[in-house]
C-alpha cells in the first residue's frame, strides 16, 4: 500500500483548529448514561462521540456490552447533539448491525487487529463503505500486522482510514497498562504522513491521572487526534473504571494541552536546530561504534566459555549489570524503564554473538 493523500481528506474536511477529539465511555450502559454523557460533550471540543456496544473482554464473566439496542441509543445521542457516533466491530455482523444503524466512524480493536482473517472478514463486509475506518495497533508490537489490516480495508475500497495507537501489551509490569512503544507508531507516521494518527491515552496509561501526560506527549509527536473514555459517573463504570475521565476533566485536559509548531520560519531556530543535530549525529555514530566493539568483547567471552565448557547465560552476572545500570542511569537523569530496555536488547544481542561463537 503506498501513501495516499486522500487519508488525510476526511480529516480535514472537520476544518478544526485542533486536533481531532474522539470521547465517550468505555461502554454504553443505559440510554440515559449515553445521552447525559453526549449532551456534557457537544459544546466541547469533541467532534466524535464513542461508546463500546460490544466489548471483548480478555476473561467470560465480565460485561460484555449490551448489544445492538445500544445502537439505538447511539442514533438518539446523534440526533439530540449532532456529533457524530463511533463503536467498535469485531466480526462482519456487527459492522451489518452498524451500518444498519447509520454509525459514522467504525473501529476494528486490538484484539481484532491481531487476526487476519477477521479483519478480512470485516473489510468484506465494509466493501466501498463512505464510513470512517479506524484501526488500532494489535496487541503484539507488530507494525507489519498493524499495516496490514489497514491494507486489507484499502483493498475493499474503503478510503476513510485511520489508525489509532493504544499501546502493546507486555508481561512485564510497567506504569502503563499497555506500553506505548512510541517508536513503533513513529515508523507507522514516517511511512504513511498522510494516514491520519490518533492516540488512545486511556488505553495506553490505564489510569486517569496520566491521560494528561501522554495526550500531550502524542500532540508533541504531531498525532492527528486523540481518543479518551469520558463518563459521567467513572467510578461506578461497568468497565475499565480506572482510565475514564468525566466531561469537565476531558474540557480542562483539552484546555490545558499545548499545541505544537510543526516547524518554523524563524532563522535562529533553523541555525541552532542544525548544530544540534549535528551533535546528534556526532553521539549515535559513536553508540553504534561502542556497541560493535562490546559485541567483540562479547565474542571473546563466548570463545572463553567455549574453550572451558561454561554455560552462556549467567544469571547472576546480568543481574549485577542491570542494578548497576540503573543506578548510573538514574545519575545521568534517565528512567529506569528506558535503561531496562536498552540495557535487555544489549544483552540479548551479546547473547547472540556468544551462542554463534559457542556453536561454531
Amino acid at each position: 500500500m503506498e501513501n495516499k493523500k486522500e487519508f488525510k481528506t476526511w480529516l480535514e474536511d472537520f476544518n478544526l483548529s485542533h486536533p481531532l477529539v474522539i470521547a465517550g465511555p468505555c461502554s454504553a450502559e443505559t440510554e440515559e448514561q449515553v445521552l447525559a454523557i453526549a449532551h456534557q460533550l457537544k459544546d466541547s471540543d469533541v467532534s466524535i462521540y464513542r461508546a463500546g456496544i460490544w466489548k471483548p473482554r480478555t476473561r467470560p464473566g465480565g460485561f460484555e456490552g449490551v448489544g445492538a439496542i445500544g445502537l439505538k441509543w447511539l442514533q438518539k445521542a446523534k440526533a439530540e447533539t449532532g456529533l457524530l457516533m463511533g463503536t467498535e466491530v469485531a466480526t462482519a455482523a456487527h459492522v451489518k448491525l452498524a451500518l444498519e444503524h447509520d454509525i459514522d466512524v467504525l473501529w476494528i480493536g486490538a484484539r481484532t487487529t491481531v487476526n487476519p482473517f477477521a479483519v478480512q472478514e470485516i473489510a468484506d463486509a465494509l466493501q466501498n463503505t463512505d464510513k470512517i475506518v479506524l484501526v488500532k495497533n494489535p496487541v503484539n508490537p507488530d507494525l507489519a500486522l498493524w499495516l496490514g489490516g489497514v491494507e486489507r480495508l484499502y483493498n475493499a475500497g474503503i478510503k476513510k482510514l485511520g489508525v489509532i495507537h493504544r499501546g502493546f501489551s507486555t508481561y512485564e509490569k510497567t506504569k502503563y497498562r499497555n506500553i506505548p512503544e512510541w517508536q513503533i507508531a513513529i515508523e507507522l507516521q514516517s511511512r504513511f504522513p498522510d494516514l491520519p494518527l490518533i492516540c488512545d491515552p486511556s488505553h495506553i496509561t490505564g489510569k486517569r491521572t496520566m491521560i494528561q501526560e501522554i495526550s500531550q506527549q502524542a500532540l508533541d509527536l504531531n498525532y492527528d487526534g486523540l481518543m479518551i473514555e469520558t463518563h459521567i459517573d467513572p467510578d461506578n463504570a461497568w468497565s475499565d473504571a480506572a482510565q475514564q475521565v468525566t466531561p469537565d476533566t476531558l474540557k480542562q485536559i483539552l484546555d490545558d494541552i499545548r499545541i505544537r509548531q510543526l516547524t518554523t520560519e524563524e532563522g535562529s531556530f533553523n541555525t541552532e536546530m542544525i548544530k544540534l543535530r549535528a551533535s546528534i549525529d556526532i553521539d549515535d555514530s559513536k553508540l553504534l561504534e561502542t556497541l560493535g566493539h562490546r559485541m567483540k568483547i562479547a565474542e571473546q567471552i563466548g570463545a572463553l566459555k567455549k574453550a572451558n565448557n561454561v554455560a552462556v547465560l549467567q544469571n547472576k552476572r546480568w543481574n549485577e549489570i542491570l542494578e548497576k545500570m540503573i543506578a548510573e542511569g538514574s545519575q545521568k537523569g534517565l528512567n529506569e524503564e528506558f535503561i531496562l530496555r536498552i540495557f535487555k536488547a544489549i544483552h540479548e544481542e551479546s547473547i547472540a554473538h556468544q551462542v554463534k561463537v559457542v556453536n561454531s
